[in-house]
């Protein structure tokens, strides 16, 4: 048991860290800018030289625990990995910004101190001389991309567009946002320039397929649902009659009405309602005045008569004798 559960354990690890390292492949340097005198500032009213990261995915990535350097003596194999975490400049952890968006940017300010800010990273970046700078994944082993940047000009950026990188003028600098965007540009070439391989209009297609088939499932589903207890309902209904049930009912009603009379007028009323019994007296009345009723003196006369009654209990009291 011991033993599986550590299988498990190391696959579940393995393709945890597969997961990951495809998703910093997706990553790359976009636009960098040593000499800020014109361009952005940070939270604190500074111009700072920034290096601007793309997350080419369609997928959200959090690039906390990667490093930036321009120390090209990373480069060697031979260097321990201690040693070359120090000559690198960590993203570090607690920062929501760090999580960026399927087709987003983020822009790190250089020369700074991280104590200002989680975008503030120490790694050294000169003015007017050119540089390189590399992205290392986590581990501080694999670098996930690179780029010599040129000597540039006061406000002057280096950025890419599409595998081909240029400087751009001052007025064409777009920190956190693409680097190349035209106005006539049509909607299809936008597509084929953002999306060249169409992986991302596959992924698109895919998932409205699905999307469409999972709310057909769960509308023949509930309608199956539905059906089957209108059938549970009609079997109940042919096994037990309604007609007692109405029944029922309508007796509760009788006494509900009948408790409700007592409750107003009285138990005298034995729950009738008063409109009742001024119907009966009036009934009364019209049938003394129409001279229906017999006039009676109010004494009980009884007289014998004769019937075959007598004859058969004479007949049956003779087997008693």
């Amino acid at each position: 048991m011991n033993k599986l559960g550590l299988l498990l354990g190391s696959l579940l690890v393995l393709g945890s860290t597969t997961a990951n390292a495809q998703g910093a492949k997706n990553l790359r340097l976009n636009e960098v800018l040593t000499n800020n005198t014109a361009s952005i500032v940070d939270e604190f009213g500074e111009r700072e030289a920034w290096i601007e990261l793309e997350n080419t995915s369609f997928t959200t990535y959090n690039v906390r625990g990667m490093y930036l350097t321009t120390d090209r003596t990373v480069l060697d194999p031979a260097m321990s990995v201690p040693e070359r975490i120090k000559r690198m400049s960590v993203i570090p952890n607690g920062e929501p910004r760090t999580q960026i968006g399927g087709r987003q940017h983020l822009v790190f300010y250089c020369n700074s101190n991280p104590a200002k800010g989680k975008l503030h990273l120490s790694v050294k970046v000169p003015m007017s001389e050119p540089i390189w700078i590399g992205l290392y994944n986590g581990n501080a082993v694999e670098l996930i991309d690179s780029i010599t940047v040129p000597a540039l000009a006061a406000d002057q950026s280096y950025a890419r567009n599409a595998n081909k990188w240029s400087v751009k003028a001052q007025q064409n600098v777009t920190p956190g946002t693409e680097n190349f965007i035209k106005t006539d540009e049509t909607k299809d070439a936008k597509l084929k320039r953002e999306d060249p391989y169409g992986f991302g209009i596959t992924l698109l297609a895919m998932g409205i397929v699905f999307f469409c088939l999972a709310v057909l499932f769960l509308f023949f589903w509930l309608f199956g649902l539905v059906m089957r207890h209108l059938e549970t309902a009609k079997k109940v209904a042919n096994q037990q009659p309604i007609k007692p049930i109405t029944k029922t009912v309508e007796k509760t009603a009788e006494i509900g009405h009948k408790t409700n009379v007592i409750l107003q007028d009285g138990l005298k009323s034995k729950g009738i309602d008063k409109e009742i019994y001024i119907a009966v007296i009036g009934m009364a009345l019209k049938q003394y005045e129409d001279d229906v009723h017999d006039v009676e003196s109010g004494i009980i006369t009884i007289k014998s008569k004769s019937s075959s009654w007598n004859d058969e209990f004479h007949q049956m009291t003779q087997f008693h004798q």
